[in-house]
């Protein structure tokens, strides 16, 4: 007799069928629906040991060539299952105390004709190397979380090559210079444009840098909790800025705010104060234990040089336990918040890095093989499709299974999920395929003079 829990977990390929239709109705034009690429493409993310059109294919007896058409040329309502996921994650997710995560993550790239690919960051690399980087959203409440939105970021050599954009399938509206953070906000308005219900933004330095962008979420009337770098500039008065008055001379009349106020750098600041000033505050319970973390928290004002008036904002700096020098410089636009409660908002940026490791090592986030811009964008769509239905399992799941990870879903999915035995006949094709293709690019290669 199987237990409560057994039959759970063998009910989970009902289930995702289940998920899928959800969708459906995204997928279908008047004469034709694409809904069984849609299965088996999502499918092979959770079975394929390389998420490949080629290795889903391989694996579940599919066309290739759907799958990559699925991408390409079919009659989706992309947009419309874009707004659909959003909706989906605020069902699971969404609410008062909920966070939108807002980070960039990088793919690394050969060759020169992916969309968006350059000489770029790659954090999981730790160097500059070639690279697609996209930005991204995700919604946080807890210890859960999924990815909601992503955006291309497009380098300067490519807005400047048309050519180049057109050949990518870069959309005319997209061919222009914007940058990561103009990107992020783009997405924190889709997420509000869809519903999508939180309390405030968290963003890393790379964001919490950009005075703008900074203006840009609190001219939306949202709080956030923003790292920022350690030579952040800050004045514990207000510097009350101001337009010099005209001389009497000849010349041209001041037009840029000054200040006489002396400020200084949240790195100083954070070195005059004593070690009593230092409080220990627990964030979460982790798998370890509690995970702790030593605070100091004060008021401060913030002016770029270019407002009007200087904007009172509350910094809080954070030091890992038994460590000497702090970790992370926060600033953030929170009033009526304690402490505590601000450090352990600032936390919940773990939880998106947490989210791109996940999808990458086993829902193949970074194994797709496309170059295209549209194909890029709807990979990461049908990925994140995968990531909802395994937060849906984890919050079922949570009392029998509270530690159930998105690793022990696809593992239960990968022996679950039907995976036909192929005969010796369809593994000589398979391998003759295999042997077309890579002739074919041989082929390629040589055309083109040896470049790839």
């Amino acid at each position: 007799t199987c237990t409560p829990f057994e039959n759970t977990l063998q009910q989970l390929p009902q289930r995702l069928c289940r998920h899928f239709l959800l969708f459906s109705t995204f997928l279908s034009s008047r004469t034709r629906t694409v809904s069984g690429a849609f299965q088996s493409y999502i499918q092979g993310l959770f079975q394929a040991p390389r998420g490949t059109q080629l290795r889903m294919s391989e694996g579940m007896e599919t066309d290739s060539q759907a799958l990559n058409h699925l991408l390409t040329e079919a009659s989706v309502d992309w947009k419309g299952l874009t707004g659909e996921i959003a909706r989906q994650a605020d069902a699971l997710l969404g609410g008062d105390d909920s966070a939108l995560i807002l980070d960039e993550s990088a793919f690394a790239k050969k060759g020169q004709a992916s969309a968006g690919v350059a000489r770029q960051w790659n954090g999981r690399l730790g160097k500059v190397d070639n690279a697609q980087v996209g930005v991204f959203s995700a919604l946080c409440r807890g210890r859960r979380v999924t990815l909601l939105d992503s955006r291309l970021y497009l380098p300067k050599s490519w807005v400047e090559d048309e050519a180049r954009c057109q050949r990518a399938r870069v959309p005319e509206e997209a061919r222009q210079m914007r940058s990561k953070c103009t990107r992020a906000l783009e997405r924190v308005d889709a997420a509000l444009t869809h519903g999508v219900r939180f309390g405030y933004v968290v963003v890393d330095g790379g964001y919490g840098k950009d005075p703008g962008f900074l203006r840009g979420l609190a001219s939306r009337s949202l709080c956030f909790v923003a790292d920022v770098h350690k030579d952040q500039r800050i004045w514990l008065n207000d510097p009350e800025p101001y337009v010099p008055p005209a001389s009497g001379g000849r010349g041209r009349r001041a037009s840029k705010r000054r200040t006489e106020a002396p400020g200084q750098t949240v790195a100083q600041w954070a070195r005059q104060q004593s070690e009593s000033a230092w409080k220990r505050i627990t964030l979460r319970q982790g798998e370890k234990g509690r995970l702790r973390a030593e605070y100091l928290h004060t008021r401060v004002w913030v002016w770029d040089g270019k407002e009007e008036q200087a904007r009172c904002w509350r910094l809080l700096v954070r030091r890992e336990c038994g460590a000497k020098s702090p970790s992370h410089y926060v600033l953030s636009n929170a009033d009526e918040i304690d402490v505590s409660r601000l450090a352990r908002m600032q936390g919940r940026r773990f939880f998106i890095e947490h989210a791109f490791r996940e999808a990458k090592s086993d829902l193949a986030m970074a194994d797709y093989q496309v170059r295209r811009w549209d194909a890029w964008h709807r990979h990461m769509a049908l990925v994140m499709i995968a990531m909802l239905f395994v937060v849906k399992e984890r919050l079922l799941l949570k009392q029998e299974a509270p530690l159930l990870s998105l690793a022990d879903v696809v593992m239960v999915l990968e022996k679950l999920l039907p995976k036909p035995e192929p005969t010796p006949k369809q593994l000589a094709r398979l391998i003759q395929e295999r042997h077309r293709r890579r002739q074919a690019a041989t082929e390629s290669c040589r055309r083109r003079g040896g470049e790839i």
